[in-house]
Protein backbone atom coordinates (compact mmCIF):
# COMPACT_ATOMS: atom_id res chain seq x y z
CA UNK A 1 0.00 0.00 0.00
CA UNK A 2 1.59 3.25 -0.72
CA UNK A 3 1.31 5.54 1.87
CA UNK A 4 1.18 8.85 -0.37
CA UNK A 5 -1.11 7.66 -2.53
CA UNK A 6 -3.19 6.99 0.50
CA UNK A 7 -3.09 10.63 1.84
CA UNK A 8 -4.12 11.95 -1.59
CA UNK A 9 -7.07 9.78 -1.39
CA UNK A 10 -7.98 10.49 2.22
CA UNK A 11 -7.45 14.33 0.94
CA UNK A 12 -9.99 14.26 -1.72
CA UNK A 13 -12.94 12.07 0.15
CA UNK A 14 -12.72 14.45 2.99
CA UNK A 15 -12.03 17.44 1.48
CA UNK A 16 -15.25 16.85 -0.50
CA UNK A 17 -17.31 16.09 2.68
CA UNK A 18 -16.15 18.58 4.40
CA UNK A 19 -17.69 20.63 1.61
CA UNK A 20 -20.64 18.81 0.81
CA UNK A 21 -21.77 17.27 3.72
CA UNK A 22 -25.03 19.01 5.27
CA UNK A 23 -27.24 17.22 8.22
CA UNK A 24 -25.35 16.60 11.80
CA UNK A 25 -23.66 13.48 12.52
CA UNK A 26 -25.91 10.44 11.41
CA UNK A 27 -26.16 12.42 7.49
CA UNK A 28 -22.13 12.78 7.82
CA UNK A 29 -21.58 9.02 8.50
CA UNK A 30 -24.00 7.55 6.37
CA UNK A 31 -22.09 9.32 3.23
CA UNK A 32 -18.58 8.19 4.54
CA UNK A 33 -20.00 4.98 4.31
CA UNK A 34 -21.05 5.47 0.98
CA UNK A 35 -17.91 6.53 0.03
CA UNK A 36 -15.63 4.33 1.72
CA UNK A 37 -17.51 1.28 1.98
CA UNK A 38 -20.00 0.93 -0.92
CA UNK A 39 -18.15 3.05 -3.45
CA UNK A 40 -13.94 2.68 -2.43
CA UNK A 41 -14.10 -0.75 -0.35
CA UNK A 42 -11.65 0.25 1.97
CA UNK A 43 -13.09 -1.83 4.73
CA UNK A 44 -15.58 -3.77 5.59
CA UNK A 45 -19.31 -3.30 6.63
CA UNK A 46 -18.57 -4.91 10.20
CA UNK A 47 -15.26 -3.09 10.67
CA UNK A 48 -17.29 0.30 10.13
CA UNK A 49 -19.59 -0.95 12.23
CA UNK A 50 -17.15 -1.42 15.13
CA UNK A 51 -15.42 1.75 14.21
CA UNK A 52 -19.00 3.74 14.19
CA UNK A 53 -19.96 2.20 17.71
CA UNK A 54 -16.75 2.89 18.88
CA UNK A 55 -16.95 6.02 17.87
CA UNK A 56 -20.13 6.93 20.10
CA UNK A 57 -18.09 5.65 23.35
CA UNK A 58 -16.04 8.47 23.42
CA UNK A 59 -16.70 12.49 23.97
CA UNK A 60 -16.66 14.86 20.88
CA UNK A 61 -18.19 15.36 17.36
CA UNK A 62 -18.57 11.44 16.26
CA UNK A 63 -18.81 12.37 12.65
CA UNK A 64 -15.22 14.31 12.48
CA UNK A 65 -13.66 11.07 15.09
CA UNK A 66 -15.20 8.69 12.34
CA UNK A 67 -12.92 10.32 10.07
CA UNK A 68 -9.92 10.09 11.63
CA UNK A 69 -10.76 6.69 12.42
CA UNK A 70 -11.31 5.99 8.81
CA UNK A 71 -8.45 8.12 7.65
CA UNK A 72 -5.96 5.67 10.60
CA UNK A 73 -6.77 2.38 9.08
CA UNK A 74 -5.69 3.88 5.86
CA UNK A 75 -2.51 5.75 6.31
CA UNK A 76 -1.54 5.32 10.01
CA UNK A 77 -1.46 8.33 12.42
CA UNK A 78 -0.75 10.91 9.31
CA UNK A 79 -3.84 9.77 7.85
CA UNK A 80 -5.59 10.15 11.17
CA UNK A 81 -4.41 14.21 10.85
CA UNK A 82 -4.97 14.22 7.49
CA UNK A 83 -8.57 13.16 7.50
CA UNK A 84 -9.88 14.84 9.99
CA UNK A 85 -8.23 18.15 9.01
CA UNK A 86 -9.48 17.72 5.89
CA UNK A 87 -12.98 17.13 7.37
CA UNK A 88 -12.72 19.80 9.59
CA UNK A 89 -10.61 22.66 7.98
CA UNK A 90 -13.94 23.89 5.09
CA UNK A 91 -16.29 23.64 7.47
CA UNK A 92 -14.52 26.15 9.40
CA UNK A 93 -13.53 28.48 6.53
CA UNK A 94 -17.19 28.37 5.99
CA UNK A 95 -17.95 29.23 8.80
CA UNK A 96 -15.52 31.69 9.36
CA UNK A 97 -16.95 33.59 6.04
CA UNK A 98 -20.13 33.80 7.92
CA UNK A 99 -18.68 34.78 11.51
CA UNK A 100 -17.22 38.14 9.59
CA UNK A 101 -20.55 38.78 7.51
CA UNK A 102 -22.28 38.61 10.52
CA UNK A 103 -19.88 41.06 12.39
CA UNK A 104 -19.34 43.66 9.89
CA UNK A 105 -23.32 43.80 8.59
CA UNK A 106 -25.02 42.66 11.82
CA UNK A 107 -27.09 39.40 10.13
CA UNK A 108 -26.54 36.03 8.15
CA UNK A 109 -27.88 35.81 4.53
CA UNK A 110 -31.01 34.08 3.83
CA UNK A 111 -30.55 30.27 3.15
CA UNK A 112 -34.07 28.88 4.47
CA UNK A 113 -35.23 28.08 1.12
CA UNK A 114 -32.19 25.87 0.52
CA UNK A 115 -31.98 24.29 3.83
CA UNK A 116 -36.10 22.99 3.44
CA UNK A 117 -34.76 20.97 0.14
CA UNK A 118 -31.87 19.52 2.55
CA UNK A 119 -33.10 18.15 5.40
CA UNK A 120 -35.40 15.45 2.97
CA UNK A 121 -32.61 14.88 0.77
CA UNK A 122 -29.96 14.45 3.91
CA UNK A 123 -32.94 11.67 5.38
CA UNK A 124 -32.84 9.85 2.18
CA UNK A 125 -29.26 9.80 2.01
CA UNK A 126 -29.08 8.19 5.70
CA UNK A 127 -31.70 5.96 4.61
CA UNK A 128 -29.78 4.35 2.31
CA UNK A 129 -26.55 3.94 4.28
CA UNK A 130 -28.52 2.67 7.28
CA UNK A 131 -29.85 -0.29 5.71
CA UNK A 132 -26.89 -2.48 4.98
CA UNK A 133 -25.44 -1.76 8.30
CA UNK A 134 -28.31 -2.51 10.18
CA UNK A 135 -28.51 -6.09 7.97
CA UNK A 136 -24.75 -6.44 8.75
CA UNK A 137 -25.18 -5.53 12.75
CA UNK A 138 -28.41 -7.68 12.69
CA UNK A 139 -26.28 -10.78 13.61
CA UNK A 140 -29.09 -12.99 15.68
CA UNK A 141 -32.21 -12.77 17.81
CA UNK A 142 -30.57 -11.64 20.65
CA UNK A 143 -29.21 -8.06 19.11
CA UNK A 144 -32.55 -7.75 16.96
CA UNK A 145 -34.70 -7.38 20.41
CA UNK A 146 -31.51 -5.35 22.11
CA UNK A 147 -32.07 -2.88 19.19
CA UNK A 148 -35.17 -2.67 19.13
CA UNK A 149 -35.61 -1.77 22.80
CA UNK A 150 -32.62 1.10 22.31
CA UNK A 151 -34.85 2.29 19.79
CA UNK A 152 -37.73 2.78 21.55
CA UNK A 153 -35.76 3.98 24.41
CA UNK A 154 -33.97 6.60 21.84
CA UNK A 155 -37.89 7.92 20.97
CA UNK A 156 -38.79 8.10 24.68
CA UNK A 157 -35.29 10.60 25.16
CA UNK A 158 -33.73 8.20 27.03
CA UNK A 159 -29.58 9.67 26.91
CA UNK A 160 -27.59 8.11 24.13
CA UNK A 161 -24.37 7.18 25.76
CA UNK A 162 -26.15 5.07 28.69
CA UNK A 163 -28.01 3.00 25.93
CA UNK A 164 -24.83 2.40 24.06
CA UNK A 165 -23.22 1.32 27.29
CA UNK A 166 -26.33 -0.32 28.58
CA UNK A 167 -26.95 -2.18 25.60
CA UNK A 168 -22.89 -3.53 25.45
CA UNK A 169 -22.84 -4.20 29.14
CA UNK A 170 -26.35 -6.44 29.01
CA UNK A 171 -24.61 -8.30 25.99
CA UNK A 172 -21.75 -9.08 27.84
CA UNK A 173 -23.75 -9.98 31.04
CA UNK A 174 -25.67 -12.34 28.81
CA UNK A 175 -23.00 -13.66 27.38
CA UNK A 176 -21.26 -14.58 30.55
CA UNK A 177 -23.96 -16.21 31.55
CA UNK A 178 -25.11 -18.38 29.07
CA UNK A 179 -20.99 -19.57 29.01
CA UNK A 180 -20.23 -18.96 32.41
CA UNK A 181 -16.82 -17.50 31.47
CA UNK A 182 -14.57 -15.87 34.24
CA UNK A 183 -13.12 -12.96 34.81
CA UNK A 184 -10.12 -14.24 32.48
CA UNK A 185 -11.84 -13.11 29.29
CA UNK A 186 -11.37 -9.78 29.77
CA UNK A 187 -7.36 -10.77 29.45
CA UNK A 188 -6.68 -10.12 25.73
CA UNK A 189 -7.56 -6.50 26.31
CA UNK A 190 -4.26 -6.62 28.59
CA UNK A 191 -3.45 -3.77 26.17
CA UNK A 192 -5.41 -1.38 28.26
CA UNK A 193 -3.42 -2.51 31.52
CA UNK A 194 3.14 33.41 18.97
CA UNK A 195 3.43 36.20 21.29
CA UNK A 196 3.39 38.77 18.79
CA UNK A 197 0.17 38.65 17.80
CA UNK A 198 -0.92 38.34 21.72
CA UNK A 199 -1.85 34.21 20.65
CA UNK A 200 -1.58 33.99 24.50
CA UNK A 201 -3.76 37.24 25.66
CA UNK A 202 -5.99 36.47 28.67
CA UNK A 203 -9.11 36.14 26.52
CA UNK A 204 -7.82 33.51 24.17
CA UNK A 205 -6.31 31.24 26.53
CA UNK A 206 -9.88 31.37 28.56
CA UNK A 207 -11.16 30.56 25.43
CA UNK A 208 -8.65 27.48 23.89
CA UNK A 209 -8.93 26.21 27.94
CA UNK A 210 -13.20 26.42 27.89
CA UNK A 211 -13.36 24.60 24.51
CA UNK A 212 -10.11 22.42 25.25
CA UNK A 213 -12.87 21.14 28.32
CA UNK A 214 -16.09 20.77 26.25
CA UNK A 215 -14.41 18.93 23.50
CA UNK A 216 -12.77 16.51 25.94
CA UNK A 217 -16.03 15.99 28.01
CA UNK A 218 -19.20 16.54 25.40
CA UNK A 219 -21.41 13.76 24.18
CA UNK A 220 -24.26 14.29 21.81
CA UNK A 221 -25.95 16.00 19.54
CA UNK A 222 -24.41 19.32 18.33
CA UNK A 223 -27.45 20.85 20.53
CA UNK A 224 -25.97 19.61 23.93
CA UNK A 225 -22.82 21.69 22.59
CA UNK A 226 -24.88 24.95 22.92
CA UNK A 227 -25.90 24.09 26.23
CA UNK A 228 -22.78 24.02 26.98
CA UNK A 229 -21.85 26.92 25.81
CA UNK A 230 -24.69 28.79 26.84
CA UNK A 231 -23.37 27.75 30.24
CA UNK A 232 -20.40 28.79 29.76
CA UNK A 233 -20.27 31.47 27.53
CA UNK A 234 -23.67 33.28 27.36
CA UNK A 235 -23.94 33.40 31.67
CA UNK A 236 -20.49 34.07 32.20
CA UNK A 237 -21.44 37.68 29.87
CA UNK A 238 -18.82 36.64 27.41
CA UNK A 239 -21.87 35.79 24.34
CA UNK A 240 -25.35 37.29 24.19
CA UNK A 241 -27.82 34.91 23.43
CA UNK A 242 -28.30 36.24 20.40
CA UNK A 243 -25.18 36.01 19.13
CA UNK A 244 -25.28 32.16 20.25
CA UNK A 245 -28.56 31.49 18.44
CA UNK A 246 -27.45 32.58 15.35
CA UNK A 247 -24.34 30.20 15.99
CA UNK A 248 -26.75 27.50 16.11
CA UNK A 249 -28.05 28.84 12.94
CA UNK A 250 -24.68 28.65 11.12
CA UNK A 251 -23.97 25.59 12.71
CA UNK A 252 -27.30 24.09 10.84
CA UNK A 253 -26.85 25.16 7.39
CA UNK A 254 -22.79 24.57 6.80
CA UNK A 255 -21.64 21.80 5.57
CA UNK A 256 -18.88 19.84 8.12
CA UNK A 257 -18.89 18.92 11.67
CA UNK A 258 -21.37 21.27 13.68
CA UNK A 259 -18.74 21.90 16.45
CA UNK A 260 -16.98 24.36 13.65
CA UNK A 261 -19.53 26.91 14.78
CA UNK A 262 -17.37 27.30 17.82
CA UNK A 263 -15.08 29.27 14.95
CA UNK A 264 -17.83 31.87 14.31
CA UNK A 265 -18.47 32.06 18.08
CA UNK A 266 -14.50 32.57 18.75
CA UNK A 267 -14.65 35.48 16.25
CA UNK A 268 -17.44 37.12 17.62
CA UNK A 269 -15.54 37.23 21.03
CA UNK A 270 -11.83 38.12 19.67
CA UNK A 271 -11.37 37.78 16.27
CA UNK A 272 -9.25 35.60 14.03
CA UNK A 273 -7.09 34.26 16.72
CA UNK A 274 -10.08 34.00 19.00
CA UNK A 275 -11.93 31.69 16.31
CA UNK A 276 -8.33 29.73 15.97
CA UNK A 277 -8.00 29.33 19.25
CA UNK A 278 -12.16 28.03 19.96
CA UNK A 279 -10.99 25.54 17.32
CA UNK A 280 -7.71 23.93 17.97
CA UNK A 281 -9.19 23.88 21.60
CA UNK A 282 -12.66 21.71 20.72
CA UNK A 283 -11.07 19.18 18.28
CA UNK A 284 -7.81 18.71 19.77
CA UNK A 285 -9.60 15.91 22.00
CA UNK A 286 -10.92 14.15 19.74
CA UNK A 287 -7.48 13.44 17.69
CA UNK A 288 -5.67 11.88 20.77
CA UNK A 289 -8.84 10.27 21.82
CA UNK A 290 -9.12 8.53 18.14
CA UNK A 291 -5.31 7.79 18.43
CA UNK A 292 -5.72 5.68 21.62
CA UNK A 293 -8.65 4.00 20.93
CA UNK A 294 -8.52 2.90 17.24
CA UNK A 295 -5.72 0.07 17.83
CA UNK A 296 -8.58 -1.02 20.77
CA UNK A 297 -11.16 -1.67 18.66
CA UNK A 298 -9.63 -3.98 16.90
CA UNK A 299 -8.17 -6.18 20.28
CA UNK A 300 -11.60 -6.21 21.53
CA UNK A 301 -13.18 -7.69 17.88
CA UNK A 302 -10.73 -10.80 18.61
CA UNK A 303 -12.02 -10.99 22.03
CA UNK A 304 -14.77 -13.04 22.24
CA UNK A 305 -16.63 -11.80 25.07
CA UNK A 306 -15.70 -7.98 24.24
CA UNK A 307 -16.77 -9.25 20.73
CA UNK A 308 -20.63 -9.37 22.44
CA UNK A 309 -19.79 -5.49 23.54
CA UNK A 310 -18.90 -4.23 20.31
CA UNK A 311 -22.28 -5.92 18.21
CA UNK A 312 -24.70 -4.51 20.56
CA UNK A 313 -22.99 -0.90 20.41
CA UNK A 314 -23.10 -1.44 16.67
CA UNK A 315 -26.84 -2.57 16.54
CA UNK A 316 -27.46 0.27 19.39
CA UNK A 317 -25.83 2.98 16.85
CA UNK A 318 -28.04 1.51 14.40
CA UNK A 319 -30.61 2.12 16.15
CA UNK A 320 -30.10 5.38 17.51
CA UNK A 321 -29.16 6.80 13.79
CA UNK A 322 -32.58 5.05 12.70
CA UNK A 323 -34.12 7.66 16.04
CA UNK A 324 -32.54 10.65 14.74
CA UNK A 325 -34.06 9.61 11.28
CA UNK A 326 -37.28 10.03 12.38
CA UNK A 327 -36.80 12.73 14.40
CA UNK A 328 -35.59 14.62 11.51
CA UNK A 329 -38.71 13.39 9.19
CA UNK A 330 -41.09 14.59 11.44
CA UNK A 331 -39.37 18.24 12.28
CA UNK A 332 -38.60 18.63 8.53
CA UNK A 333 -40.93 16.30 6.23
CA UNK A 334 -44.52 18.77 6.58
CA UNK A 335 -45.71 19.40 3.78
CA UNK A 336 -46.23 18.11 0.26
CA UNK A 337 -43.19 19.51 -1.19
CA UNK A 338 -41.06 18.08 1.91
CA UNK A 339 -42.71 15.06 0.72
CA UNK A 340 -42.05 15.44 -2.58
CA UNK A 341 -38.11 16.24 -2.46
CA UNK A 342 -37.88 13.27 0.08
CA UNK A 343 -39.45 10.92 -2.22
CA UNK A 344 -37.44 12.05 -5.39
CA UNK A 345 -34.30 11.91 -3.44
CA UNK A 346 -35.10 8.55 -1.98
CA UNK A 347 -35.83 7.04 -5.39
CA UNK A 348 -32.75 8.38 -6.91
CA UNK A 349 -30.77 7.17 -4.19
CA UNK A 350 -32.57 3.81 -4.24
CA UNK A 351 -32.14 3.56 -8.27
CA UNK A 352 -28.63 4.62 -8.65
CA UNK A 353 -26.43 2.94 -5.38
CA UNK A 354 -23.08 4.96 -6.35
CA UNK A 355 -24.34 8.06 -7.22
CA UNK A 356 -22.46 10.78 -5.34
CA UNK A 357 -23.93 11.91 -2.19
CA UNK A 358 -23.34 15.54 -2.77
CA UNK A 359 -25.57 15.43 -6.03
CA UNK A 360 -28.76 13.75 -4.03
CA UNK A 361 -28.10 17.02 -1.59
CA UNK A 362 -28.00 19.71 -4.57
CA UNK A 363 -30.70 18.37 -5.74
CA UNK A 364 -32.88 18.34 -2.70
CA UNK A 365 -31.39 21.89 -2.00
CA UNK A 366 -32.48 23.31 -5.52
CA UNK A 367 -35.75 21.59 -5.33
CA UNK A 368 -36.35 23.23 -2.22
CA UNK A 369 -35.34 26.58 -3.59
CA UNK A 370 -37.72 25.76 -6.67
CA UNK A 371 -40.66 24.71 -4.97
CA UNK A 372 -40.76 27.97 -2.29
CA UNK A 373 -41.21 29.93 -5.45
CA UNK A 374 -44.59 28.08 -6.17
Amino acid sequence: MNRNNELKALVRVFTTLGVTAFGGPAAHIAMMQQEVVAKRKWMSEEHFLDLMGATNLIPGPNSTEMAMHIGQDRAGWRGLIVAGLCFIFPAVMITLFFAWLYKEYGQLPEVQPFIYGIKPAIISIILIAVLPLAKKSLKNIQLGVIGGAVLVLALMGVNEILLLFGAGLLAMALSLLSSRKTISSFLPLGILQVSDFNLFSAANVSLFLTFLKIGSILYGSGYVLFAFLDAELVEKGLLTRQQLIDAIAVGQFTPGPVFSSVAFIGYQINGWLGAAVSTIGIFLPSFIFVALLNPIVKVMRNSSLFSKFLDAVNIASVAIIVSVCYVMAKESISDWRAVLIAVICLLLSFSFKKINSVWIVLLGSSLGYVLNLV
